[in-house]
């Protein structure tokens, strides 16, 4: 396909109908269902599937069958499946449709919901992560079609828990198991990279642990002046386990469950990583005052972003706001611990690992409880197929005039690790719009649009070029 032809169109779709669209998505407040426990009452989960699913049934996709799937007790998934131009598998193209909570703090003139755009950017909620993704991958398609391209059957899921840590795809993968048939590439709009210079593929995703744990030492709040020095604090017993779990001086994680050896080929992708933008990881965060990185050394973040675990108390409960806080020896302190696992640990073993040393010869035999436990894998990319890094090397020049790279990401994308064992033999095209300052999950979450535009037309050389290999 003629590169020029295929910016004209991706381009053109964009403007005219993606960016309308997808300034309407922003304002719905499609919660993922863990921080929207009545999610089916509400409806704004069904919203945003129902939005996606009029713009891209008015799009007049040439075959396309378009279902909304909902197994009972589970959020919906949006399926698009278009006939290909030629018998060669299927390709699997994934997006999410839930958000982040809105949390406080946005900038003056900017708010979850409220879709503004200034410059290059589009602001709001699921702007970045991921509302772009379904309209892009529809337009890909289409640009292939427009240009006489070819293409293989191309299924589109979006799915609405991903947020979640997708507690439902599991399901929902059985039940298509069959329609889907032999799936030779995924593609996932979910990522993205550094800078928006280049096309970044991911080559690796941490897995997660994320669990609440309670100390508890009194059946209620007492006096701290009468009871200070008897009874112990709830507070110094986590204190004292965590520290079993991390050493505090240099972050460095201890349980050998959380650790592995990186492999040589991704410490190699990781030097060029921070050669191909240098300085970008380290001076990307909004790091307040004099703060200083983890390391000096732009390899080390690299690797600690990617290929290490980390650790991070993202909550805390039983402990009162400043203002509130009086002489009491409370009774008991939850905090919401949240771990990122290596590509290749086993996150099963990780979390027993952290349950046993958080349980065992615990400090003046205090109560220990775990809640709202979550665990998933994380994903080390297979080896890339020949026609699939000819068809990289040449969208990434053609499309970006810059050689493509890799980025092993420090988050998780949980349907990955699952479609990798589902079929073993797929490729993975890991890419998006998404930059280390898109601020996903925090306020002022902004979309860069001429990036996301280049992904959608690099994504529409990859499709043709699948279909051809």
């Amino acid at each position: 396909m003629d590169t020029t032809a295929v910016r004209q169109t991706v381009r053109e779709v964009w403007d005219a109908a993606i960016l309308p669209s997808l300034r309407d998505f922003i304002a719905i407040p499609a919660l993922s269902p863990t921080f929207d426990a009545g999610w089916a009452e509400s409806g704004h989960l069904d919203a945003a599937v129902e939005h996606l699913r009029e713009w891209i049934a008015g799009r007049g996709v040439a075959g396309a069958v378009l279902e909304v799937v909902r197994l009972p007790e589970r959020s919906p998934l949006l399926v698009v499946d278009i006939p290909g131009t030629v018998d060669n598998g299927t390709v699997l193209l994934y997006g999410h449709l839930d958000k982040q909570p809105p949390v406080g703090g946005w900038s003056e003139g900017l708010g979850p919901w409220t879709p503004v755009e200034r410059g290059d950017r589009l602001y709001g909620r699921g702007s970045a992560d991921d509302g772009y993704a379904g309209y892009a991958a529809t337009a890909a398609v289409e640009a292939v079609k427009a240009n006489a391209g070819e293409h293989s059957r191309c299924v589109i899921l979006l799915e609405t828990g991903e947020e979640s840590g997708s507690p439902d795809l599991p399901a929902y993968l059985e039940h298509l198991g069959d329609r889907l048939g032999e799936v030779k590439l995924v593609v996932c709009l979910d990522s993205g990279g550094p800078d928006y210079e280049r096309l970044w593929l991911t080559t690796s995703l941490r897995g997660l642990i994320s669990i609440d744990v309670t100390a508890r030492v009194l059946e209620s709040g007492q006096h701290s002046g009468l009871a200070g020095g008897v009874v112990p604090s709830s507070f110094r017993v986590l204190r004292r386990l965590i520290e079993r779990l991390e050493d505090s001086e240099s972050g460095r994680l201890l349980l050998p469950e959380l650790n592995v050896e990186i492999p040589e080929n991704r410490i190699a992708e990781a030097r060029a990583t921070a050669a191909a933008a240098p300085g970008a990881l380290g001076s990307t965060f909004p790091l307040h005052g004099s703060t200083r990185p983890m390391s000096d050394d732009e390899l080390e973040l690299v690797l600690n972003n990617s290929w290490r675990p980390t650790f991070s108390v993202v909550g805390a409960a039983g402990l009162p706001e400043p203002a509130d806080a009086g002489n009491v020896l409370r009774p008991f302190t939850t905090l919401s611990l949240s771990f990122r696992l290596p590509p290749t640990a086993d996150a099963k073993a990780a979390l027993e690992a952290i349950q046993k040393a958080l349980t065992t010869d615990v400090p003046n035999d205090a109560a220990i409880e775990f809640s709202r436990i979550d665990i998933a894998n994380g994903w080390n990319a297979p080896e890339l197929a020949p026609w699939l890094r000819e068809a990289l090397d040449s969208a990434s020049e053609g499309v970006f005039g810059s050689p493509w790279a890799t980025v092993g990401l420090g988050g998780s994308i949980p349907f990955m690790g699952l479609l990798a064992e589902r079929y073993p033999a797929a490729q993975f095209v890991i890419t998006g719009a998404l930059g280390a300052d898109s601020n996903a999950h925090v306020p002022d979450e902004w979309l860069h649009v001429p990036q996301a535009v280049r992904v959608t037309e690099a994504v529409a050389h990859v499709l043709d070029a699948q279909a051809r290999s």
